[in-house]
């Protein structure tokens, strides 16, 4: 199996980057990340992407103003952005705000990103982005219409097939990165021996682990599992330049078995909803634990500062976003329910995201020599 080089980058987690930096500013982020330094980084933020906006965009990208110094670019209706700014007791500082008409909503044909709704809040802020105005992209609305958007407004990086989300995911003693989370319900091999390769790089250069492992997603660990696609796609993904561990069953992951876990859309997709549910099943099941009787609420008491740091480790606020690997730019999906926290770690995602951008983009060159 062939393996990653070791890449310089920011180690967010605080610990030794794999060139042994640490983060520039050592400023701790709410997850235990080091906060990174994103003064020279400007941000599209879609201020009516989302189920709470546009406050909890505001607010998110206050916060993270005042931790990481990013410059942040609001994008939707003006007046409500300044009213809400005022009513919020946002002061301004590092944020500007551009106009835009109307949100694309979940129930409108996402291909009106490029149509209808080409300069909607959402649609506004790619165009900031794709013309250089801004570095990286983040909204909390519409998934497809965002796909699309990235797709046709910021564009594919050369060589991409399909640009793929990666929603990181929680496992027992850290994260690992799915993708794809949902982007393409049909893939080929070769997509997912792209997708190893960006999440390699994004978790090496972001996430600080050092020759990330691969998994294939698969029903089976024997080579022979799986349709055509996980078959073909195991025999290239062993030729494929990164740390290729071979087939991965669905409880894998969760146990740190692999830091990336390939699979296309569909599959993904299915995959991450599981693992949602049974993420609120344990909440659910712990709070009718801990509520049976005297006994139980005495239990709770004593493991509470556990159960905190449990709920912790599998929010999703706490990662802030999912990067779609593959576009020129980046472009960070945040949950459609963010609050401000959400907003504003996944502001640190995008932050984080750019040191990786140009290395991803290098990689996949390197897989495809004739472009």
């Amino acid at each position: 199996m062939k393996q990653t080089s070791n890449s310089k980058g920011i180690a967010p987690d605080g610990k030794s980057a794999p060139d042994g930096k640490s983060a520039p500013d050592g400023k701790s982020a709410p997850d235990g990340k080091s906060a990174p330094d994103g003064s020279s980084v400007r941000i599209a933020l879609d201020a009516f992407g989302g189920d709470h906006a546009p406050d909890m965009p505001i607010l998110g990208a206050a916060a993270a103003v005042e931790e990481y110094g990013a410059e942040i670019i609001l994008t939707g209706d003006e007046k409500i952005i300044k009213s809400r700014m005022k009513e919020l007791g946002v002061s301004g500082k590092n944020i500007t705000i551009v106009k835009a008409d109307g949100v694309i909503k979940i129930e409108d044909d996402p291909i009106e990103i490029r149509g209808s709704k080409k300069n909607s809040s959402m649609g506004k802020a790619f165009q900031l982005v794709a013309s250089g105005d801004a570095d990286a992209f983040v909204s909390a609305g519409s998934t497809a219409a965002l796909v699309i958007g990235a797709i046709t407004i910021v564009r594919r990086m050369k060589g991409v097939k399909r640009p793929a989300l990666a929603p990181l995911m929680p496992g027992f003693s850290g994260h690992y990165m799915l993708l794809d989370g949902g982007a393409n319900l049909d893939c080929r091999p070769e997509m997912l021996v792209q997708f190893g390769v960006m999440g390699s790089i994004f978790m090496e250069k972001i996430m600080g682990i050092k020759n990330p492992r691969v998994g294939l997603l698969n029903v089976g660990a024997e080579r022979e599992k799986g349709r055509e696609l996980e078959q073909k796609a195991y025999e290239a993904l062993q030729n494929a330049p990164i740390n290729f561990v071979g087939n991965v069953e669905g409880r894998d992951p969760i146990a740190n078995l692999c830091d990336v876990a390939v699979t296309d859309g569909f599959t993904g997709n299915v995959y991450l909803k599981g693992v949602e549910g049974m993420g609120a099943l344990i909440k659910v099941s712990l709070k009718e634990l801990f509520t049976t009787n005297t006994s139980t609420k005495f239990g709770y008491l004593l493991s509470k500062k556990g159960i905190r740091n449990l709920g912790k480790k599998m929010d999703y606020k706490e990662v802030g976003g999912s990067p779609l690997l593959g576009t020129k730019k980046p472009v960070i999906k945040a949950h459609g329910s963010s609050d401000a926290l959400a907003f504003k770690n996944a502001i640190r995602q995008a932050i984080n995201f750019c040191v990786a951008i140009d290395e991803i983009e290098t990689a996949i060159a390197g897989l495809n020599p004739q472009n």
